[in-house]
């Protein structure tokens, strides 16, 4: 891939509108994240004092709210970027591949309480769904990976603490809701088919990934 120069949120949005997908973090695809895409500046540093520092971090979140992109774990469960243009058929593949929850399960429990309440926070909706007891977070986080794999939950934004000074401090949280709610029915529609939209995603992924493996693709579209 092209090493690119983004030193900002606005510059990072446009690669992800040109490129249509990208993940965060390292995918197993050299050069293909947007922590690999950022300039030094932009990566995450550790001061003498025990403070950090991470740009691309903190722009994950006017990133989702205004980059015209949908955000969640999409990627082998990794956390990634789709641009809008390229959801609708990402979306009718995962969904073909991921019916909606069977009645009575977690995972349905967990969809109802979205809808109910059109979005929560991860600690909010664990707790909403009962599992607040001891060694339960990974268990949920698991079932919520799943849901976001599927196409079924997306991150709408980040929520973080205020200090007493009134500055946000940590790493935030996810404010989870579901693709209809925050994007409506219509925008996650195609009248293509979910075999016609995973060809098209195989040929643009080929396109922007010319050296990846077969099984690296596969892992990516799922």
């Amino acid at each position: 891939m092209v090493k690119r120069e983004i030193f900002s949120a606005a510059s990072l949005i446009a690669y992800i509108q040109e490129m249509g997908f990208l993940p965060l973090l390292e995918s197993g695809i050299a050069g293909f994240s947007a922590e690999e895409a950022v300039t030094d500046d932009c990566r995450y540093v550790v001061f003498p004092d025990g403070g950090w520092d991470w740009p691309l971090w903190k722009w994950k979140g006017p990133i989702v709210k205004e980059g015209n992109c949908a955000y969640g774990k999409f990627f082998a469960g990794k956390a990634g970027f789709i641009s809008r243009e390229w959801w609708p058929d990402f979306y009718n593949y995962r969904r073909s591949r991921h019916p909606l929850p069977a009645s009575g399960s977690i995972e349905e429990t967990i969809l109802l309480t979205l809808q109910e309440h059109g979005s929560l926070i991860t600690r909010e909706l664990r707790a909403a769904c009962g599992f607040d007891g001891p060694k339960m977070r990974s268990r949920f986080d698991a079932y919520v990976t799943r849901l976001q794999m599927s196409c079924m939950i997306v991150t709408e934004d980040f929520v973080y603490p205020i200090d007493k000074h009134g500055r946000e401090y940590g790493w935030g949280w996810s404010l989870l809701t579901t693709p209809e709610a925050l994007y409506g029915r219509e925008a996650c529609k195609t009248t293509r088919t979910p075999e016609e939209s995973h060809h098209r995603l195989t040929a643009h992924f080929q396109t922007i990934l010319p050296h990846a493996t077969t099984s690296q693709l596969q892992r990516l579209i799922g």
